[in-house]
């Protein structure tokens, strides 16, 4: 079988529109360094097999490499890996496949799933580099059809509630898989720096297909958690206009209740179990103190900690937003105050905001 015979795919925005799977064969180590978003790993070879494969390369030159990728897997080895791809396209019969260029690891597999099955599987074109390649070129401010409008407002009013009732928002917490405070961790970690930016690329590119004249943010910096935006993005969102959503301290401390107490104590339990998972939940909140006690001050920082182990949850959230998140907030929004176009409660920024979902460039 010629490999000119194996079909090829570059429609990388048909794959973002349609939410393609896609079936990743390079090894676990490249996988987690950073895939695209339905992507399943199921390696041609695994992390040694490709390590040794490449010394072998090193050595002995692309001959003897590729002589003994093939000895490596074969038998039974190949046997189980085939099985898995064929496993996967018998519910997944769209996916197409990638590897590193889209060379000979993934015309390979193609080869070994026809074998099988007598069907022929697309893989990428340019492989993953080039998919890459086409979504970094997204995050480029210049791509982005609609007007960014930033949704502010004071820790704990409920801006990322309100933005899940938008159909022309990006969630950037979602995205980063981190709720963008000192105290935004979630059970499960922050994607890869490259997950990041491919998860950011692909809601850019289907919000810009969906023909919305604004795109509406939470107000978030430079970083999500340990995650950053590229500066042009940046840059191009500090321009934009400003939406303030206001609610009073007694409400804001009950959301911020019900978020970093209730639903996160659920969470580390379902992970931990119940007794183990408020200890882990405990010592992460501990451990978020601790990150911001020189800004807190020891005393006041003493007498927080001190209400969280005591179980007084609403009056150590209550000072925490009170006398450390609204300073600081206030103070930065006041170097936006000039971009400010509207400011509300939940039911007011919620309507002006659905008005700029209802119209479209």
């Amino acid at each position: 079988m010629k490999n000119m015979e194996l079909p090829t795919t570059d429609d990388f925005e048909g794959i973002v529109f349609g939410d393609v799977p896609l079936i990743d064969v390079r090894a676990p180590v490249e996988f987690a360094d950073g895939a695209f978003p339905g992507a399943v790993n199921l390696p041609l070879m695994d992390d040694e097999e490709r390590r040794q494969v490449g010394i072998c390369y090193k050595q002995k030159g692309n001959a003897e490499a590729v002589k003994l990728g093939h000895e490596l897997v074969s038998g039974e080895v190949k046997a189980a890996r085939v099985a898995a791809w064929v496993g996967f396209l018998e519910t997944r019969p769209n996916a197409l496949l990638y590897c590193f260029r889209g060379g000979m690891r993934s015309q390979i597999v193609q080869q070994w799933i026809a074998e099988e099955t007598g069907k022929f599987v697309q893989r990428l074109e340019g492989g993953y580099k080039a998919f890459r390649r086409y979504l970094i070129d997204h995050l480029d401010p210049a791509t982005l059809k609609s007007t960014p409008l930033v949704l502010g407002g004071r820790t704990g009013v409920g801006k990322t509630i309100l933005l899940q009732r938008l159909e022309n928002a990006v969630d950037l917490e979602a995205i980063a898989n981190h709720r963008g405070s000192s105290f935004g961790r979630f059970t499960t970690p922050q994607p890869t720096p490259i997950n990041f930016e491919n998860r950011l690329a692909w809601a850019f590119i289907k919000h810009n297909a969906a023909g919305f004249s604004h795109m509406v943010l939470e107000d978030e910096g430079r970083n999500v958690g340990d995650r950053y935006l590229p500066m042009p993005l940046v840059e191009h969102f500090q321009k934009a206009d400003v939406v303030v959503l206001e609610r009073s301290l007694e409400e804001r401390v009950q959301i911020t209740f019900e978020e970093y107490v209730v639903a996160a104590q659920a969470d580390y339990q379902a992970l931990h179990g119940k007794e183990a998972g408020l200890v882990q939940w405990l010592e992460q909140m501990d451990n978020n103190l601790f990150r911001i006690r020189k800004r807190l001050g020891g005393l006041r920082h003493q007498q927080i900690r001190q209400l969280l182990h005591e179980g007084r949850h609403r009056e150590w959230i209550e000072q925490l937003l009170r006398d450390y998140y609204d300073p600081m907030y206030d103070y930065q929004l006041e170097g936006k105050s000039s971009n400010i176009v509207f400011k509300g409660g939940e039911s007011e920024v919620l309507e002006y905001l659905k008005k700029t979902s209802r119209d479209r460039a």
